[in-house]
């Protein structure tokens, strides 16, 4: 999966936060003010998106609008399973994630994962079930 840059990132971030497809004239004028570009230079950063596979157009009038092809977390998620595939222990890697979670998040992922949370003699939760 392909990363993103500064500019792209923030250009995605306008196309997720904006529910309807979005011109190039829009895209500047929601970009934070030390970050408006021409936009020309917005039309290039949204034709690489496309390349990517980040972004879809569709014409309207004689202007295009564009819209993001995948939502923030299925890119977040993307990105998490590349960095998890670059390592030869894979095992080791989701050891170092697990422990570096809150208490809650750990919680979500047994809970997505369909595992009781472990428990120890005492109740309490065990050594296992937080790491």
């Amino acid at each position: 999966m392909a990363r993103l840059g500064e500019l792209e990132r923030a250009v995605m971030d306008v196309l997720w936060n904006t529910p309807e497809p979005v011109a190039a004239t829009r895209i500047v004028e929601e970009l934070p003010r030390e970050h408006a570009p021409a936009v020309t230079t917005i039309l290039t950063v949204l034709d690489r998106l496309g390349g990517k596979g980040f972004v879809t157009r569709e014409r309207h009038g004689r202007a295009y609008r564009y819209s993001a092809t995948t939502s923030r977390a299925e890119l977040i998620a993307g990105t998490m399973l590349e960095a998890l595939g670059s390592t030869s222990d894979r095992r080791s890697a989701l050891v170092h994630f697990a422990g570096s979670v809150s208490d809650e998040e750990k919680a979500f992922l047994r809970e997505l994962l369909g595992e009781p949370e472990a428990t120890g003699a005492d109740g309490a939760p065990s050594r296992a079930a937080t790491a």
